[in-house]
């Protein structure tokens, strides 16, 4: 890691470590909707203990596991230093590509222990729909919570800060991570790049945190004095908030990770990215006038929200003003998927 980078972490805050609760969940310290270390939480997973082994023998034990099926990886030069980015005409540094498990596994085998690793990274693979049995044999307790399982496998692999909608418990399995948060209100500071050119579906802070040009970015020096870092062992796991930024790091040459994705509001609610793209289109360009009668009305509909909306109308008549129900929900999506379409 180059010297300025070992100065940036060195003067961050250290994300905050947690115990369970008495009742043997996290629940409580989920409710700060702040970030927070485990340690060891799921140090008894038989991934975690073969990881622990070596990478052959986490391998191994995954393919003992997996189904006979195409799995999507994503494969770039060794030159990126395992930093899944944009090359400087914008494109991604990496291609995808499809490919059985055992195949992928005998080739990072061969690169394991390479000083300077191609990028080989397997990115948010369905627990259940591509492993059997692994799932039910390395689980977690999280309550009623309906989590989307997702593992992640590859070599020493960079991902750019970026930021998800659904609350995370990220475990790490095999190999030591870095996490680098920072609460949702920097944004401005992290200088994202293109919302519809992303390298997984969200913008990305465009600072190479290993050499940060603070001439070109210069807001992200402000950016650091609210950061928050971890490194995590196999066995330990780290909770992140929804829309919290993280730059996420896999710094031995073999890393997997687990994690547990969900939404404390109910799944029939559209995307909040969606509403941003659309706004883009209908009302970023209008003139400054227009966008402020807009602006007042998106405060008054949806960031309000009062009862002054809906007091002067019969209850019965309030449509998709009342709370919303799947109801409301669907006849919201049908009214747009014909409005787009025309």
């Amino acid at each position: 890691m180059l010297d300025n980078a070992v100065d940036i972490f060195s003067k961050m805050t250290r994300i905050p470590e947690v115990v369970l609760g008495e009742d043997g969940t996290l629940d409580e310290h989920f409710a700060s909707n702040l970030p927070f270390v485990v340690r060891g939480l799921i140090k008894d997973w038989p991934l975690v203990k073969a990881g622990l082994k070596s990478g052959h023998a986490a391998r191994e034990y995954l393919l003992e596991h997996h189904q006979d099926r195409p799995f999507v990886i994503s494969i770039g030069p060794e030159t990126a230093g395992g930093r899944l980015f944009y090359n400087d005409d914008m494109t991604m540094n990496t291609q995808t590509g499809r490919s059985k498990l055992p195949e992928i596994f005998e080739r990072m085998g061969k690169l394991e222990n390479d000083t300077e690793q191609p990028i080989m990274y397997l990115a948010s693979v369905g627990m259940k729909n591509f492993f059997s049995g692994l799932s039910e044999a390395n689980n977690i307790n999280l309550g009623d919570r309906n989590p989307l399982e997702s593992i992640w496998i590859g070599l020493r692999t960079r991902i750019a800060a970026h930021n998800d909608f659904p609350d995370n418990l990220a475990c790490v399995a095999v190999g030591k991570r870095r996490f680098t948060l920072f609460p949702p209100k920097q944004f401005p500071n992290l200088y994202l790049g293109p919302v519809d050119n992303t390298p997984a579906g969200r913008a990305v802070s465009m600072v190479d945190f290993y050499k940060p040009d603070f001439d070109k970015f210069p807001k992200f020096s402000e950016a650091l004095k609210h950061a928050q870092f971890g490194e995590l062992l196999p066995g330990d796991a780290i909770f992140i908030p929804s829309m919290w930024w993280h730059h996420v790091e896999g710094l031995d040459p073999f890393n997997v990770l687990v994690n547990y994705w969900w939404r404390e509001t109910p799944r029939y609610l559209g995307q909040p990215q969606n509403a941003l793209n659309h706004a883009m289109l209908a009302i970023r360009d209008l003139p400054d006038h227009e966008k402020k009668v807009w602006r007042d009305l998106f405060d008054y509909y949806v960031f309000n929200n009062t009862e002054d909306v809906t007091a002067h109308i019969p209850e019965f008549g309030r449509g998709i003003l009342e709370s919303m129900t799947p109801e409301n929900a669907s006849k919201i999506r049908t009214f747009l998927l014909r409005a787009l379409n025309q």
